[in-house]
C-alpha cells in the first residue's frame, strides 16, 4: 500500500462518531485532512489534485466544488491548522492578552506571576509539539517557512503573532524592557523555539537523548527544562551583578 492509499486508508476510518456529519461537511473535512498531509510531504507544487482527491478517498470534481481549485485547498488547509492550533492553545493565549491589558490599564503584573503564566504558554506549546496531530502540520508549516506564500501570511498573521505577542508581553515584565524592543523579540524568538525543536527536528532530539517516543516520562523532562530556562531570567542589571 503506497502513502497516498494509505492516507485514503486512514481518512475514511477517521470519520466522526459521535453522530453522523452531513455529506458535504464530510466531504470538506476529508478534503483537509488529505491536503494537510499530502501538501506537506509534497508541496503544493509536488500535490496534484488527483493525488488529493484519491488521499481523501472523494470525487476529483470535490476540490473546485468545495474550494475552487488545488490554491483554495490549500489556502483552506492553512486556515485549518490555524484554528486547530488555536483551539489547543488559543485559551492561554487569551489569558495573557487579557492579563497584560489589565497590566496596561493599571493592574501591577509582578515578575513571578509574569513566569507562571510563561511557564504554562510554554508548556501548552510543548504539549502541542509533541503531539501526533501536529506532525502533519508541522511538515506543511516548516515548508511555508521555507518558501512563504499567502498560506504562511495567513498562518502568521492569525495564530503564530499573536502567540509571540503574548510571550513577548511576559518578557517584557520579567526582563523589565520594552515588549517591541529587539532584544526582547530575539529573547522570544530564541525562547519558543526551544519548544518547536521537539517537533521540526524530533528525530534529531529522540536519538540524541536515546528517547523511543515522547510520553508522561520524557515530557516531564522537557517541563523542567522550560522552568529552568524561564526561572533563568532576569532583568539586565541583576544578570551584571550576577557575573
Amino acid at each position: 500500500m503506497d502513502y497516498i492509499e494509505a492516507m485514503a486508508t486512514k481518512t475514511t476510518r477517521s470519520r466522526t462518531a459521535s453522530r453522523p456529519q452531513p455529506r458535504g461537511e464530510d466531504v470538506r473535512q476529508k478534503l483537509l485532512d488529505a491536503a494537510i498531509a499530502v501538501f506537506g510531504r509534497y508541496g503544493f507544487d509536488g500535490a496534484s489534485t488527483r493525488m488529493l482527491a484519491k488521499a481523501a478517498d472523494v470525487n476529483l470534481q470535490a476540490i473546485p466544488y468545495y474550494f475552487g481549485g488545488k490554491e483554495g485547498l490549500y489556502l483552506a488547509a492553512a486556515d485549518h491548522i490555524t484554528e486547530r492550533i488555536r483551539v489547543f492553545a488559543g485559551p492561554v493565549g487569551v489569558k495573557i492578552r487579557a492579563r497584560l491589558a489589565a497590566q496596561q490599564a493599571g493592574e501591577a503584573l509582578s515578575p513571578d506571576e509574569a513566569r507562571a503564566l510563561l511557564i504554562e504558554l510554554l508548556e501548552t506549546m510543548a504539549h502541542l509539539m509533541t503531539n501526533e496531530e501536529s506532525a502533519a502540520w508541522a511538515r506543511f508549516i516548516v515548508a511555508e517557512q521555507m518558501e512563504p506564500t499567502e498560506a504562511f501570511e495567513r498562518i502568521y498573521r492569525n495564530m503564530m503573532s499573536r502567540l509571540m505577542e503574548a510571550g513577548r508581553g511576559l518578557l517584557g515584565v520579567i526582563l523589565d524592557e520594552d515588549p517591541e524592543s529587539e532584544a526582547v523579540r530575539l529573547r522570544a524568538v530564541a525562547l519558543m523555539g526551544q519548544i518547536l525543536v521537539f517537533r521540526v527536528a524530533r528525530a534529531a532530539v529522540t536519538r540524541q537523548l536515546g528517547w523511543q517516543e515522547i510520553g508522561p516520562r520524557e515530557f516531564s523532562g522537557i517541563r523542567e527544562l522550560i522552568r529552568r530556562a524561564v526561572d533563568a531570567l532576569s532583568p539586565a542589571e541583576r544578570r551584571v551583578e550576577a557575573s
